[in-house]
């Protein structure tokens, strides 16, 4: 037996609990009893071990376990401390599940940052030689200033890419660089804004992605919401003579995950060309697929001339957020109201990650790095299955690719998955209401949670798995 200081940790050796778990439930009581308070330091794992007279490694163990979930917060340089946004939210006592009753909701913003939060990459495997060299190489060619289109060997590179990768045979002068998808949209949605003389009126999935949504009500748009099935948007039902712009997501729907099939594609593209709708292809995460190769676009069945599809691609969900990089490709009629508009506004990529990413592409590493990382989402979805699966309350939806997983919740409700959501948030998950896709208001029987497979390494989602199940079952 031994206790640490102040700190009311006792340890029994000859107990069946670990001792990790042991000094995990000491510093978790000592929280709840606000011995200690958010922001306050803990000692370092090397003092606390010495105290204890235990391994480094028991100290980690028990401090790692903490910050999955939500206690604890470690950050490089700053030690670890208790959550300062903790308030007195309980993630669980010695290791049971979460009571409604005792959990206090962090505030909105911290979910965006947990270890499940939807829209965050792998971004730690793309820092290899090849990159380094990429850049390194880009810093030689910074006095040079690429044109408001982008620099033309990236758009070269992008262009074979989408070749390659994507089936997609066009021209590089199709391929416009931005800052990103909502960068793309905008340009597009100025550029049609001043050839229709009113207000736009912009279709979305139902539910979709709803940082593209939020770009059309920004300039103005009136949202038009259209329904979704199992595999993606319901074409036999789009209006006629209402809409000047949809926005869709044919290769990995967003949330739902389904793929759209060829004859709905086929049915989108016709009824386009009839009415004069523009069709926002977006293509956010569809070459990181777990089975079979990626899709071919819905751009490549569009017509390079006089076509109706505008592709919208990034790099921050295959290579690293920090880039704010992505192009646009468009069929040669729309070219000519948006490429005006973006010489007006010019470029807004620096020249240098211009240059990297053209070196990055051309020596064939965008390709390998997006098959490394297939190879790891594969694993992490595996890993969802094998942590959560087969659960009664909640079903894992099937995915077939991309940075993200649905557990719906059966039965469902609202009031159910804001109580999931309120203990989830109390542990720091970052997780989102599946209900919170929805721009109708109808959403019966459509609920649970939205989480991401980027964010910490393989045992910190390993971790932040383990505590999401004890939120599902409490």
């Amino acid at each position: 037996m031994g206790i640490a200081g102040e700190l009311p940790i006792t340890l029994d050796r000859s107990g069946s609990a670990t001792l990790p778990a042991q000094v995990a439930a000491g510093l978790r009581d000592a929280i709840d009893r606000d011995m200690l308070r958010p922001g306050e330091s803990l000692p370092s794992t090397r003092d606390l071990a010495a105290r204890l007279d235990v391994a480094r490694g028991v100290i980690v163990a028990a401090y790692e376990q903490l910050v999955a979930e939500g206690y604890l917060l470690s950050g490089h340089g700053r030690g670890t401390v208790v959550h300062p946004r903790l308030d007195r939210a309980r993630a669980g006592q010695h290791g049971e599940p979460v009571d409604a009753t005792e959990a206090t909701a962090l505030p909105a913003a911290l979910p965006a940052h947990g270890p499940l939060a939807p829209g965050t990459p792998l971004a730690d495997a793309v820092d290899r030689p090849a990159w380094r060299s990429a850049w390194r190489h880009a810093a030689t060619l910074a006095h040079l200033a690429a044109p408001e289109l982008g620099d033309p060997r990236l758009r070269e590179e992008i262009a074979e890419h989408l070749r390659q990768m994507r089936g997609t045979r066009r021209s590089p002068a199709d391929v416009i660089v931005t800052a990103g998808a909502r960068d793309g949209l905008s340009l597009l949605l100025t550029a049609l804004g001043t050839t229709r003389g009113r207000a736009l009126v912009v279709g979305v999935e139902d539910p979709g992605y709803p940082s593209l949504r939020q770009v059309a009500a920004r300039h103005g748009a009136r949202i038009v919401a259209l329904p979704v099935d199992a595999d993606g948007l319901v074409t036999t039902s789009l209006p006629t003579g209402v809409l000047d712009v949809v926005i869709v997501t044919p290769s990995h729907q967003y949330p739902l995950g389904g793929s759209l099939p060829l004859t709905r594609r086929r049915e989108l593209l016709d009824w386009a060309t009839r009415t004069g709708v523009v069709i926002v292809e977006d293509d956010y995460d569809s070459e990181l697929r777990h089975v079979g190769s990626p899709l071919p676009t819905l751009t490549a069945l569009d017509d390079p001339e006089t076509g109706t599809v505008v592709l919208l691609g990034t790099f921050s969900k295959t290579l690293s957020p920090a880039l704010a990089a992505g192009f646009l490709l468009a069929p040669r009629g729309l070219r000519r109201l948006i490429e005006p508009v973006r010489s007006d506004l010019g470029g807004p990529v620096s020249a240098v990650v211009q240059a990297a990413l053209a070196r990055y592409l051309s020596e064939g590493e965008l390709r390998r790095h997006i098959a490394r990382m297939r190879r790891r989402y594969a694993r992490r979805r595996d890993l969802l299955s094998e942590r959560l699966a087969g659960q009664p309350g909640w079903r894992v939806r099937p995915t077939s690719g991309g940075l993200h997983a649905v557990i719906e919740l059966t039965p469902g409700s609202t009031a159910r998955e804001q109580r999931v959501l309120e203990l989830a948030d109390a542990a720091g998950l970052g997780a989102v209401g599946l209900s919170s896709y929805w721009e109708a208001s109808n959403v019966a029987g459509s609920t649970g949670l939205v989480i991401g497979m980027g964010g910490p390494d393989d045992d910190g989602f390993d971790r932040a798995l383990t505590v999401l199940r004890r939120v599902l079952a409490a």
